[in-house]
């Protein structure tokens, strides 16, 4: 399955500004169930750029505009290849949670066990936890499906509730929140009960009338880690175990690992932000010469100019 995926982010600022210095996590990964066989990025005004691995595999791009300016867009394309993910078994005997006791040995798992900026254990967390009995019990593949969906019940998908920096516990208090917060709610009940859990920031292909979260924008899920499975998806907003039409792009511990952009820029002004987000199952399947592209290609002029004062810019995208 091929999918071509398109996003237009674009910043308007109420002044001009220069020195927009950016990294942005919007290329697709390649990795065992799924392949980036074509990305590219250009970017108005335009500028260098410089690419990256973070220690997840995560593909960074980095820019830096000198000078002045009240608009800057940037556009990605990719083309995405797809393969459904194995059939999982219903359940897992409940002798795997004591396959949870040495995970401290692995530091990949470890690490998705630790708290993130947005997934912290806190009071109105215990009490929500106590209140779905999200407590060791069954087996865990079967556990985990079930807060699934019980997170998926208890809120509301509702995007003008929460913000980029909203805490988990603001989503609990008003039981409504967009993909972010049930992936954050769902990562920290998780690692609360010792599973490691990671968040995913990628594309979702929309089924019409059937999923709950937005068409226009990028999207978030998890992984949880099981025994003898590894890392399977779940998508809390939409109550699925994630396929072939959740597409990747990054992960780690929370949002605050996997913007899809984020910088500072010199200069004093406000933003607003558009995000505009296309993914379409192609209805070709491309030819051979055409998916021997680099994940780093790009083609992009480099403009330099002036700087003035620093100010820090990070906007909400996961809707």
């Amino acid at each position: 399955m091929f999918y071509s995926i398109r996003h237009v982010t674009t910043f308007h600022y109420s002044d001009p500004i220069s020195e927009s210095m950016m990294e942005v996590r919007l290329q697709p990964r390649t990795d065992e169930h799924q392949r980036c066989v074509r990305f590219q990025i250009v970017l108005s005004p335009k500028s260098g750029l410089n690419v990256n691995r973070d220690y997840l595999g995560n593909i960074i791009h980095n820019f830096d505009i000198p000078g002045q300016h009240e608009k800057l867009a940037i556009t990605t394309e990719s083309i995405v290849e797809m393969e459904a993910s194995p059939l999982l078994a219903e359940a897992l005997s409940p002798e795997a949670w004591e396959q949870y006791a040495d995970l401290g040995r692995d530091y990949d798992l470890y690490d998705m066990l630790m708290p993130g900026k947005f997934t912290i254990m806190s009071p109105t967390l215990e009490s929500f936890m106590q209140e779905m009995n999200f407590v060791r019990r069954d087996d865990p593949f079967s556990l985990v499906k079930e807060i699934n969906a019980k997170i998926y019940s208890a809120f509301d998908y509702d995007q003008t509730t929460t913000d980029v920096d909203s805490t988990i516990d603001e989503a609990l208090l008003e039981r409504r929140g967009v993909c972010q917060d049930y992936v954050h709610v769902m990562v920290a009940v998780l690692r609360g009960l010792g599973i490691p859990a990671r968040y995913i920031s990628g594309y979702l292909f929309h089924r019409q009338n059937y999923d709950r979260s937005a068409v226009d924008a990028s999207h978030a899920w998890l992984e949880a880690w099981f025994p003898t499975l590894g890392w399977v998806g779940f998508d809390p907003t939409n109550n699925i175990i994630t396929q072939d039409r959740h597409i990747r792009v990054a992960m780690g511990r929370d949002y605050a690992d996997v913007p899809p952009t984020k910088g500072v820029f010199k200069g004093s002004a406000d933003t607003e932000l558009k995000v505009a987000v296309q993914v379409k199952r192609m209805e070709y399947v491309p030819h051979q010469e055409e998916t021997l592209v680099s994940p780093y290609d790009y083609s992009l002029a480099v403009q330099n100019q002036r700087r003035i004062h620093i100010q820090q810019q990070q906007q909400q995208q996961q809707q």
